[in-house]
């Protein structure tokens, strides 16, 4: 499958805003406005102006129809649901698909109007780059770490669409080592 620049860092700001929701133990990522300032840095989001208490609910809220889209896609059936959401998500926030130059990077497009909010970016670009993996047939990509202990949101983007991890250097590698771990204590007692 082949994915532009701007989509997958679309996705991969896709994921991360996901996986900022509270998990189990974990807390949100975005619990203030500096939280959500240092998430539109690592994302190099553009013209997003100043952050405020408004923008923080609204990404939040935009996060949470992320998520539900993640979990259209998990259940096998349910690509309607998933486009649903989608074209809900995009409609929202006014896409008007762009050719833009900016900042030294070559030519790309923005689906989201000049002066949109931070929220309505994130979902016109987030929403665009999701949408694309359906039309291309590939939302079964659109995963939840298999890690019982996880559940981290990711884009399967391998070849042949196996990974079960959300980082196989942390999940994977963790259920493995305590998989063999527990073949060795059978094997000792057996």
């Amino acid at each position: 499958m082949l994915i532009n620049h701007d989509t997958r860092c679309a996705l991969d700001m896709v994921v991360d805003l996901v996986n900022t929701a509270p998990e189990g133990a974990e807390t949100d990522g975005l619990t203030d406005v500096d939280g959500l300032r240092g998430f539109v840095d690592r994302h190099a989001i553009s013209d997003t102006g100043t952050l405020g208490e408004r923008d923080l609910t609204a990404v939040r809220t935009v996060r949470s129809r992320f998520a539900e889209v993640f979990a259209a896609a998990e259940d096998a059936g349910d690509t309607q649901r998933a486009a649903e959401l989608l074209n809900a998500m995009i409609a929202e926030a006014g896409t008007t698909p762009r050719l833009t130059d900016h900042d030294g990077y070559d030519w790309h497009v923005h689906y989201f109007a000049p002066g949109a909010s931070v929220s309505d970016h994130l979902a016109a670009d987030g929403g665009m780059a999701l949408a694309f993996l359906v039309v291309a047939g590939e939302r079964e990509r659109l995963r939840r770490c298999e890690a019982p202990d996880c559940r981290h949101a990711f884009v399967d983007l391998s070849r042949n669409r196996s990974r079960r991890y959300c980082d196989s250097r942390t999940c994977g590698n963790r259920l493995h080592v305590a998989a063999y771990r527990a073949r060795r204590r059978e094997a000792a007692t057996g």
